[in-house]
């Protein structure tokens, strides 16, 4: 499994530092622009989002490769638990938690970690259970994954947007380029690709490493 993950990195390596660079052209242009209101509400447009697609994608690749073509051979219950935890555990680390771990190295005044499924599960939790239940009917992988990482950078850069206040340093937005890449890069193929595939057979998962990366 270890090596078609690196593969995957790498592929997304480059999409993911284009899309943390044009977050950052657009925190230099507007960050002084937008109320706290305003980046806590695109907070919770992009974060319930990324729940939804990751729930998608994590549950798609579970749905495909341990239960084959037909989805009566699926255990629901094991579908999920994988689809919620994967989505909602993932994204929150990514868009929550990695970046306030940032914000508070980085010094940034009004550091606070926004957890989704506390503040807002009356919408976290039904967007996982509809991108679970999606992915139970009709899976879906490749287009998915690539939305999921767009929309996890701009979720994690509202996340950061509301701790800074009125600073603007060049080191401070280089440490959050750098923090806003570690966010999306790392756990975004973690939970498409390596914690569904946790649960599949060894045999299993060498066969849907494959077929993922083909499509």
């Amino acid at each position: 499994m270890s090596s078609p993950v690196l593969r995957e990195l790498r592929h997304h390596a480059p999409f993911t530092m284009l899309g943390a660079f044009l977050g950052i052209v657009f925190l230099v242009i507007v960050h002084n622009m937008l109320s706290h209101e305003v980046e806590l509400t695109a907070f919770y447009v992009f974060h319930p989002l990324h729940v939804f697609l990751s729930a998608l994608v994590t549950s798609s690749m579970y749905r495909n490769y341990k239960c084959k073509a037909d989805r009566r051979e699926c255990n629901l219950l094991a579908l999920l638990a994988i689809g919620f935890v994967g989505s909602i555990g993932i994204a929150t680390l990514s868009d929550s938690l990695m970046p306030y771990f940032g914000e508070l190295i980085l010094g940034l005044p009004h550091a606070e970690a926004h957890i989704g499924f506390i503040e807002k599960p009356y919408l976290i939790l039904p967007l996982a259970a509809v991108g679970i239940m999606v992915a139970y009917y009709k899976p879906h992988t490749h287009f998915p994954h690539a939305g999921h990482v767009l929309i996890s950078t701009w979720a994690s850069l509202f996340h950061v947007m509301m701790a800074m206040g009125k600073v603007t340093s060049l080191i401070v937005y280089a440490g959050i380029f750098i923090f806003l890449f570690i966010a999306v890069w790392v756990p975004c193929c973690v939970s498409d690709i390596v914690f569904p595939l946790l649960f599949v057979g060894k045999g299993e998962g060498e066969e849907k490493n494959a077929c993922f990366l083909k499509h």
